[in-house]
């Protein structure tokens, strides 16, 4: 017995393994299942995230597993294929085997512990495991799954279906995708407090759909926020002294090249006046309900990955699989104490993408457009906004701004700031705002306003101090700003007469006297709805522009039969078009697309949308001088993805309602009020 202790003790050391004993890690679940995690360690706290969210949720959770593995295919059929295809695309894996040293031994321990807590859950719930032999995983299977995901959330998803698709602009001679966040200055609000919105649009299930727990460790982990399934850490939430939320930015993240091939040998590219192979490599790719491997090549050039189609030869450079460390700066976010810890975290540029916004106890409110963000040839020979030339060094970025450069504010005069997916330069009281001109123009920067942003500037008290109350009432807002901020302008609908149009004249008249507001029970608001719906879908890929009124009159018509089929009348209101649904229950919801309280809806049944994204996961945060910071949050459903549990739709009422749950970072409180208390594996 002595030998074998030994053995493993020896093993454990040589392997860098994390041994874990549950007995030391208590989950606590407190009225509405969500799971607060203590442990000694930092890794022990990773192990019991990790098997709470597989006990809520193992299905969504083990697609991290599954994408690692590239056995997406055998779980989910051709897209799952596709999506190993990507992974294979990328280099994926590739890019943790270069960089896997780059990474702290702190962190190795928190993947150590993490994949840890979803071997042990997969190994004593075999039944749910989704594919065969798709566990145990390893540290570098998932921090493929990592390293594919960051890729995924920059966009590169759409720009290599472009590809595919002939949808990106060739080159003559060549051939041969909303969250809110609001900061507030103890100055400015009247309990001396600071505030924080943390308010994720987010799909509303699923991969990316956010799930909240409270993390908590004797190494100095305390943290409560929301998470993606597979994350062995908050992105975004609270510890004991500051908070940040994120919201997705739009600069240019990734650049396509079409590269000029050798007329004789088609895989030949021309680099600085040389010929030069494309790196072929083979992938095996494994289908659901095909009894065969399919072998796929993926190509690799220069400019990073590479993609062959009829329009000629393609490649994307992205900074999303440059390096690994995104999940890593994120825990150093989650473990900072102070401002400067934090920005320390933000200097390793890891995280390729999102806003920050940030706020804490010790009177600091931040906003940074964050990225990594390359440095581009500023020459005018090369349009970056478009396809470039695959033939040079000089398109071959390779180097970064460093954090310093990245537009960025620190307790402005005003005492607020806000992003709502909208331009950085627009972060806060218009003379206080950064100067674009001083910025490299070919990082793509946003430069406009959108609905959200107009109407928080709206209601945001510019010479009066804010109380929570308000703050809360703007953040779960629900009417469109006085001018509208929609790519397709209908400016022409208040110039009609409606009387003109005796067919249509309700719709008409409604919408004309709308009051902009999108609660449930406002028909104008379901008409407005009908007409997006309708006119997003028809002008789909079109450039921004106004609707001409016999566009408008279509529309108008299409309205009418749809509600005299569908609903039998005209004049609905927007609950009986719009719901939530979870499982078999469905409710009438309000809110539009980019309202603060934004939705976006899919095709439900007998003419009815379903909301599939926006309003998600909500955490609002005082900082007090003295104690803890004060949380309230509320989320979509539930802790739980079962159906039979009751933790599946309970937090759904409050949401409905616009209403919030506390929470807390106290683990006393916690304990005393928690409904169950245990150990994993019990």
């Amino acid at each position: 017995m002595k030998i074998s202790i030994l053995f493993i003790s020896l093993f454990v050391s040589l392997t860098g393994l994390t041994q874990i004993n549950c007995q030391n890690i208590t989950i606590a679940r407190d009225s509405f299942g969500v799971p607060h995690i203590f442990a000694k360690t930092d890794a022990e706290v990773a192990y019991g995230l990790a098997w709470a969210h597989a006990e809520d949720d193992f299905k969504t959770v083990q697609i991290i597993a599954l994408s690692g593995k590239g056995l997406l295919g055998k779980a989910f059929g051709k897209k799952g294929a596709q999506a190993d295809y990507i992974v294979a695309l990328l280099r994926c894996r590739e890019i943790v085997e270069e960089k896997y040293n780059t990474l702290s031994p702190e962190f190795v321990k928190m993947v150590q512990g993490y994949i840890a807590g979803l071997n042990d859950y997969a190994r004593k719930h075999p039944s749910e495991i989704m594919v065969k032999k798709s566990f145990p995983v390893n540290e570098k299977e998932y921090l493929t799954a990592a390293t594919f995901s960051v890729c995924l959330i920059t966009g590169v998803d759409n720009v290599i279906a472009n590809v595919f698709g002939g949808k990106v602009p060739t080159i003559p001679g060549f051939a041969s995708g909303g969250s809110n966040a609001f900061a507030i200055h103890p100055s400015k609000t009247t309990t001396g407090e600071a505030f924080l919105a943390i308010n994720a649009h987010q799909p509303l299930e699923g991969p990316v759909a956010f799930y909240e727990a409270h993390l908590m460790s004797e190494e100095g982990l305390n943290i409560l926020g929301g998470l993606f399934p597979g994350a062995l850490c908050v992105l975004h939430g609270v510890n004991e002294n500051l908070g940040w939320a994120h919201t997705v930015n739009y600069f240019d993240k990734t650049d396509v090249y079409q590269l000029q091939m050798n007329p004789n040998n088609n895989n030949q590219y021309k680099f600085d006046d040389n010929w030069v192979d494309l790196e072929v490599k083979k992938v095996k790719l494994k289908v659901k309900g095909v009894p065969i491997t399919i072998k796929k090549k993926v190509y690799w050039s220069k400019y990073g990955a590479t993609i062959k189609t009829s329009n000629g030869v393609f490649a994307i450079r992205l900074t999303a699989n440059q390096d690994i460390k995104a999940l890593q700066q994120w825990y150093q976010m989650d473990k900072a104490k102070n401002f400067t810890e934090f920005k320390s975290a933000l200097n390793m540029t890891g995280i390729p993408m999102f806003n920050i916004m940030y706020a804490d106890k010790h009177d600091t409110i931040f906003y940074v457009s964050n990225g990594k963000m390359p440095i581009r040839n500023p020459s005018p020979e090369y349009n970056w906004k478009s396809t470039l030339p695959g033939n040079t060094s000089k398109t071959l970025w390779t180097t970064y701004y460093p954090f310093s450069y990245l537009p960025q504010y620190v307790n402005p005069p005003s005492g607020f700031l806000y992003n709502t997916n909208h331009s950085p330069f627009l972060a806060t009281e218009k003379t206080d705002n950064l100067n674009p001109a001083n910025y490299d123009k070919n990082v793509g920067w946003e430069l406009y306003d959108n609905n959200r942003s107009a109407r928080f500037y709206e209601l945001i008290p510019k010479n009066e101090k804010l109380d929570f109350e308000t703050f809360k009432k703007i953040k779960f807002n629900r009417q469109l700003p006085a001018t509208l901020h929609y790519p397709y302008k209908i400016d022409s609908l208040y110039l009609m007469n409606a009387a003109d149009y005796k067919e249509v004249e309700e719709i008409i008249t409604t919408l004309q006297q709308w009051n902009k507001s999108s609660e449930a029970d406002n028909k104008g608001a379901a008409f407005f709805l009908m007409l997006y719906n309708y006119v997003a879908e028809k002008l789909k890929g079109q450039q921004a522009r106004a609707l001409t009124k016999a566009e408008l009159l279509d529309a108008f018509q299409y309205i009418k039969n749809y509600q005299l089929k569908y609903f039998g009348k005209i004049g609905i209101v927007l609950g009986d078009y719009q719901k939530l649904v979870r499982g078999n229950n469905e409710f009438p919801l309000g809110g539009i697309p980019d309202v603060l309280a934004a939705m976006a809806n899919v095709p439900y049944k007998n003419g009815m949308v379903k909301n599939d994204y926006g309003d998600a996961y909500i955490e609002l945060v005082r900082f007090p001088k003295d104690g803890l910071p004060i949380i309230e949050s509320i989320n979509a459903f539930g802790a739980s993805n079962h159906p039979d549990s009751p933790h599946y739709k309970d937090q759904t009422l409050l949401y409905l309602q616009q209403k919030t749950k506390h929470m807390s970072l106290d683990k006393e409180e916690v304990m005393k009020h928690a409904e169950r208390v245990y150990h994993p594996g019990e």
